[in-house]
């Protein structure tokens, strides 16, 4: 079922103060799509890290991306494929991560701002930056 994957900056930008991209972030969102755990892992430590939240509210922000979003594991395919993917297309391991996840969720869109907006991967996943 093809759809959409999103990488951990796109419901990032619910939790900080840009209401445009807020507000692009909950449009795209409001539909479903598929997260990896890898990406609830980002977002925890970003949102820790960098934009100071308690472990509670990390829960909370989290615990509502779970009710909108279909959430699959990292698995060892995840990673045999996310080698293939880093080698063929040189991005960065756990960008690649990403990719082979939303390549294994079966989505053809992946929702990214700092990936390579308009490529091709496979010939069937199309990186997409919510913001262009």
């Amino acid at each position: 079922m093809p759809g959409s994957f999103f990488d951990s900056n796109v419901p990032l930008y619910l939790a900080i103060d840009d209401a445009a991209k807020a507000d692009r972030a909950e449009a795209l969102m409001a539909g479903g799509g598929v997260v990896s755990v890898q990406v609830l892992n980002e977002v925890a430590n970003v949102a820790l890290r960098k934009y100071g939240f308690k472990p509670s509210q990390v829960r909370r922000f989290v615990d509502r991306m779970r009710r909108i979003v279909t959430v699959i594991p990292v698995t060892t395919e995840t990673y045999d494929l996310a080698l293939h993917v880093h080698e063929r297309y040189h991005f960065a391991f756990y960008d690649a991560a990403i990719i082979a996840a939303a390549l294994l969720a079966n989505c053809d869109t992946l929702w990214s701002e700092d990936m390579h907006h308009g490529l091709v991967i496979d010939g069937r996943l199309t990186i997409r930056s919510p913001f262009v």
